[in-house]
């Protein structure tokens, strides 16, 4: 049958192998998805995220059509799933198969496959069946097709007939005869299968004569066990039988299945590895479509197909933002935001009070980014997005650090290495770094580096507890530009009546105010102290 191209996430075979051979992919790495928690609410297993991030807008959009049939068509994804264990299966016979496992068991591998390969196709026909007019994605239809034109030919129907037969001839064997020649001493000479049978012996005991009424001896009828299963042999003794008994059965259907493989092995291997290869793509698309689902169905969550902008373009424009892993660790209501660059802020430094969701929101516009570029839905009720040649993190680092930098060398350290992995396409989220110095030289360093990235013109978030940095902004512009750099501008972590209110506004940060209502909220003003003393007093 003629080979067609099918996938689940890529348009073309030549998109593909572009992909595969890593040509222009974004940088984004397993601990990035790590930081954004995407690793964490996917939860893949056969494959990494890190596996499927592209720039292309022409595989995004071909991958959203897929997602969006998943999501509108819920046969679809139950279909997918019916298959994913048959897949599983499939590829745990051929890796026993690769272990050297005797060739009995490899001929009986065989069959297996081939009843689990028509039983993923027939799954796969009768799940499209159904649907095949409300489909609309280039990939279920050229899948769909391809199923359909499988099935229906006169090589699977004879492929079918075939495998009945031989199957019943394996799975109705209960019981083998086996004749032993004796020498003069009546010692075992030579031993062999006389015959394969449908129905097991009977036990010979008096009990069962007496049952079946019947006292004769007849083929079927035991006289005596044979001593390796009988009570207290040796497992080595019953191990030794198994294989003799393997090893008669093998020369049985030696040259029935052998045949058999012989004349499908091309025609099934080359089917089942076309499925083994769409077995990461269904992993992948079936978790992001049942992760979609989850976030559309919680309080207050959106999810939006994002407007692709060209990359030059630098866009994000949000409405809505939330972060996927906080709103599906909660119960309530996810408190979301709004979030845009634009020419007058590509970078910006956020403020505000500690827990009040500079994490949260930072990790936000990470997540969308990355999602977008997955070729997935967002979590946001509209968003404009440009593909970014790389998301580079850099969050709170553990106790732990090498001790031989110290952990502000070690922090130093990986903001050089992101420096110079960066562009001006790319995307950076640091949040709370530097936060192992003092305020002075933890300000002076972050305004060195927030210069330079300006400068580089790539789009980020720093965010700080470093009110004094947020304040120097202005002077970190008049420095970039005047190397033709783009603006900075300030983003602050909103504080309501000594309440954080999770919301995220485009201001002068005021970190005298929120001091005040934090020390406020937990007694400490010394108007408070005061009249805790005169309590005491009185």
């Amino acid at each position: 049958m003629e080979n067609k191209y099918v996938s689940l996430l890529y348009p073309t075979l030549e998109s593909e192998i572009f992909h595969r051979n890593r040509v222009n992919l974004p940088s984004v790495t397993e601990e990035v998805c790590d930081e954004l928690g995407l690793n964490e609410i996917f939860a893949l297993n056969t494959s990494s995220l890190t596996d499927y991030f592209t720039t292309d807008e022409s595989v995004i959009r071909y991958r959203q059509s897929t997602v969006r049939d998943l999501l509108s068509i819920p046969e679809l994804l139950d279909t997918l799933s019916g298959i994913h264990p048959i897949l599983d299966d499939i590829r745990e016979l051929r890796r026993l198969d690769s272990e050297n496992i005797t060739s009995a068991d490899s001929y009986l591998y065989s069959i297996t496959e081939i009843e689990l390969y028509v039983s993923c196709l027939d799954t796969l026909r009768r799940g499209f069946a159904g649907v095949k007019d409300r489909i609309g994605s280039p990939a279920f239809k050229a899948l769909s097709d391809f199923v359909c034109e499988l099935t229906e030919s006169d090589y699977y129907r004879e492929l079918n007939e075939k495998l009945e037969a031989l199957s019943d001839r394996v799975h109705e064997v209960k019981s083998i005869t086996i004749g032993v020649n004796l020498d003069r001493e009546l010692r075992p000479e030579s031993a062999g299968v006389i015959s394969i049978n449908s129905e097991h012996f009977k036990s010979g005991k008096l009990l069962d004569k007496i049952l079946r009424l019947s006292f004769k001896n007849d083929a079927f009828t035991c006289i005596a066990n044979l001593s390796p299963f009988g009570k207290g042999q040796s497992d080595n003794k019953q191990e030794a039988l198994i294989g003799a008994f393997n090893s008669a059965i093998e020369d049985v259907f030696r040259s029935s299945v052998k045949g058999w493989r012989n004349i499908v092995a091309d025609y099934v291997m080359e089917n089942t590895d076309f499925l083994l290869k769409l077995l990461p793509e269904i992993e992948f698309v079936s978790k992001a479509a049942e992760l979609l689902v989850r976030l559309s169905t919680h309080p207050g969550c959106s999810i939006c197909y994002p407007e692709l902008a060209p990359m030059a373009d630098k866009k994000f424009e949000s409405v809505g933002l939330y972060n996927p892993r906080v709103a599906l660790a909660i119960d309530d209501e996810i408190v979301t935001n709004d979030l845009s660059f634009d020419d007058e802020a590509r970078i910006y430094v956020l403020t505000g009070p500690n827990r009040g969701g500079k994490s949260v929101i930072t990790v936000a516009l990470g997540a969308a980014q990355a999602m977008c570029q997955l070729g997935l839905p967002v979590p946001a009720e509209r968003c404009v997005v440009s593909p970014v040649s790389g998301i580079f993190t850099h969050f709170p680092e553990g106790a732990d650090d090498t001790i031989d930098k110290g952990r502000l060398g070690e922090e130093c350290a990986r903001l050089k290495e992101i420096f110079d992995g960066a562009d001006e396409n790319t995307l950076i989220l640091l949040d709370e770094s530097l936060s192992s110095t003092g305020a002075y030289e933890a300000s002076y360093i972050a305004s060195e580096i927030l210069s330079a990235f300006a400068v580089m013109r790539c789009r980020g978030i720093f965010s700080t507890h470093l009110h004094e940095l947020a304040a120097s902004v202005p002077e970190i512009n008049e420095r970039s530009m005047r190397q033709g750099g783009i603006k900075l501008d300030t983003l602050v972590a909103g504080i309501e009546e000594g309440q954080r209110s999770f919301k995220i506004y485009r201001a002068k940060p005021d970190g005298k105010s929120y001091a005040r209502d934090i020390a406020d909220k937990y007694g400490l003003s010394f108007e408070n102290l005061m009249e805790r003393m005169d309590a005491r007093r009185s």
